[in-house]
């Protein structure tokens, strides 16, 4: 019995086949037949690459790393893209109908551009996206005409929650934190926080990058910026509630007091599923919640004070232009910092909030500012953290 009811084969592009995100999309389509892969992309882990090509009959490839790439079209009997570059020329010519992004970091912003400008629906694992471009992709998604599907589980399930709401009844948004390993840590008991404590996140199973800006709450301020692009919904109106059973995932206010919710177990397949498969909403693996056992919900509100990541964050959406990306690139360069031992974990924000002083906001009407804003505040942050080490 098919999974799946879409009605035809639906083409799905992979970018960051080899990270998290991608190998559970992978998983995805292949329990879906109506779902097949018309191109997987990477960075430089070629080995990883060439199974999952090999085993989803992918026709084509591409590797950021050009050294990878060249080790690839000595192996892969298909068609190999070669560089940042060759990632782009696969999305404008796989003929995908949806192009999942996993790309970790800024590096994102561009693919997602290629894709809605290549004719595909967008599934957007990529927070930097949204965060660094917001203008830029919500205006190139309205111009294509095609659908931008979030794949974070927060914003899936706000998402999940707003179908066929009008927006004149939408009175706010709710996005849940799980608070990471640092949840009720004093910032004084962060000082010494090693990066091999920050790495065990409570919840999840994630990349390095996004696990340590769960710890510092910089996670959630990316979603919130995220958030309001997504949902044309003006920052005070967007709440971060910390949460740390992870099982709601996020809320809508309504105008006539309605709360409505989201529940589910962690499992990054059920967001993944809903992006690739609506309106269809095809059958996971996933467990579902056991309502005959006893279980609670905790909320409460995060600490401003040893998570300041979260303030900025808020702060740089409210000022707009290009202040998110400056916020991103800072933010990347700290976390890479922290995690060579190079600075401490509460100097992420430190260098963050320096870095937003030192670079200007400005518009962000163009790719090319962006990009601008982007190396500018790589700068500033490399410069601050070579201070600090």
């Amino acid at each position: 019995m098919p999974l799946s009811t879409l009605g035809r084969m639906r083409s799905v592009c992979v970018l960051g086949a080899t990270g998290s995100i991608g190998l559970q999309a992978l998983e995805v389509v292949a329990a879906n037949p109506e779902l097949e892969i018309c191109g997987l992309a990477g960075g430089s882990r070629v080995d990883e690459l060439l199974a999952a090509a090999t085993a989803c009959r992918a026709p084509a490839i591409a590797l950021a790393d050009p050294a990878a790439a060249a080790v690839a079209r000595e192996r892969f009997g298909g068609r190999v893209e070669s560089g940042p570059e060759g990632v782009l020329e696969l999305v404008r010519s796989c003929g995908a109908d949806i192009v999942l992004n996993g790309v970790v970091g800024a590096a994102g912003l561009e693919a997602t551009l290629e894709s809605f400008a290549a004719g595909a629906d967008v599934a957007l694992a990529n927070k930097e996206s949204l965060v660094a471009g917001g203008d830029l992709v919500i205006d190139a998604q309205r111009r294509s005409g095609r659908r931008l599907m979030p794949v974070d589980s927060e914003h899936s399930a706000i998402a999940q929650c707003l179908e066929g709401a009008p927006p004149e009844t939408i009175a706010g948004l709710v996005i849940t934190a799980s608070g990471g390993p640092f949840r009720g840590r004093s910032l004084e008991q962060l000082t010494d926080a090693t990066p091999a404590q920050a790495l065990q996140h409570p919840t999840w199973r994630m990349g390095e990058k996004i696990t340590i800006d769960s710890a510092t709450l910089m996670n959630k301020g990316l979603e919130l910026i995220e958030a309001h692009f997504l949902f044309d919904q003006p920052y005070p109106a967007i709440e971060i509630v910390v949460h740390p059973q992870s099982t709601v995932h996020g809320m809508v206010r309504f105008r006539d007091g309605a709360l409505i919710a989201h529940l589910g177990h962690p499992d990054m397949r059920v967001p993944i599923s809903w992006a690739l498969t609506h309106p269809d909403r095809s059958a996971t693996p996933a467990r579902t919640l056991d309502m005959s056992q006893p279980w609670s919900l905790d909320f409460e509100p995060p600490d401003p004070e040893s998570f300041r990541c979260l303030a900025l964050a808020r702060a740089a959406g409210e000022r707009g232009g290009t202040a998110p990306a400056v916020l991103n690139a800072a933010n990347e360069v700290a976390v890479a910092a922290f995690l060579d031992g190079a600075i401490r974990f509460p100097d992420i924000a430190a260098v963050v909030e320096q870095a937003l002083e030192r670079v200007p906001a400005e518009p962000a009407s163009s790719l090319e500012q962006v990009r601008d804003a982007d190396a500018r505040a790589r700068r500033a942050a490399g410069e601050l953290t070579g201070a600090a080490a």
